[in-house]
């Protein structure tokens, strides 16, 4: 099954037993993919940084921040590690096995970046950034527009500060539910425009970001 992965990463590993290693998670043993994982996403982090900055030129710090966290975040190192059907390949012990962990996101991300770590230690910089490239090919090709990226919060104050408005106040209103399932509820207000509205979320920033979502759309800026 292994070498079937190696095919699909594009890396023939020269020494096997780092792929072994960065595919077994801790629950399977000391000898796991921990430190790998760290190393992978030191490359991958500076690699797709690397490649936004020679695509965008004309785009801010700020912008590719954001355009880089969108690419390197758990939820996309998933999608990736679904493409390559990466969980039968997974190490796992017997109590994650049994509860699906070979399906857990946070699982399959981790073990990414493992491979990652462990293609660099196998044949250096160069072979990580190939595959590296390689494995988000498409989504280089197709970034969103940062704009879109850009959390409610984050949009709402460059909308006022556009306007030379002041900038909104958050107030928390309401706490409730037991302690690890509290919900916030928030009021926004723009004292320029005599305009509050409220939002709800699992913690004071979720309810804070709801808030701005609905100022924004009862101003037009989705």
């Amino acid at each position: 099954m292994t070498v079937n992965l190696s095919r699909t990463l594009g890396h023939e590993f020269a020494h096997p037993e780092l792929l072994t290693r960065a595919l077994t998670h801790r629950s399977a043993g000391r000898n796991n993919n921990e430190r790998l994982e760290f190393l992978g996403d030191g490359l991958l982090n500076f690699v797709i940084g690397a490649e936004l900055f020679r695509l965008r030129p004309k785009v801010t710090e700020g912008d590719l921040s954001r355009l880089r966290a969108s690419l390197v975040r758990g939820a996309t190192l998933a999608e990736i590690a679904g493409e390559l059907e990466l969980g039968g390949h997974i190490k796992l012990g017997q109590g994650e096995l049994k509860s699906g962990g070979f399906r857990r996101h946070s699982i399959l991300a981790d073990t990414m970046e493992a491979l990652f770590g462990a293609i660099y230690l196998d044949a250096g910089f160069d072979a990580g950034r190939k595959v590296i490239l390689a494995l988000y090919r498409e989504r280089l090709r197709n970034l969103p527009d940062s704009q879109s990226l850009k959390d409610p919060k984050t949009r709402l104050q460059e909308f006022l500060q556009a306007r030379h408005y002041e900038l909104p106040e958050y107030e928390v209103l309401t706490i409730g539910g037991e302690q690890h399932r509290q919900t916030f509820r928030v009021r926004a207000h723009i004292a320029d425009l005599d305009l509050s509205l409220e939002g709800t979320g699992r913690s004071r920033r979720g309810a804070e970001q709801d808030a701005a979502t609905r100022l924004l759309e009862s101003l037009n800026e989705p």
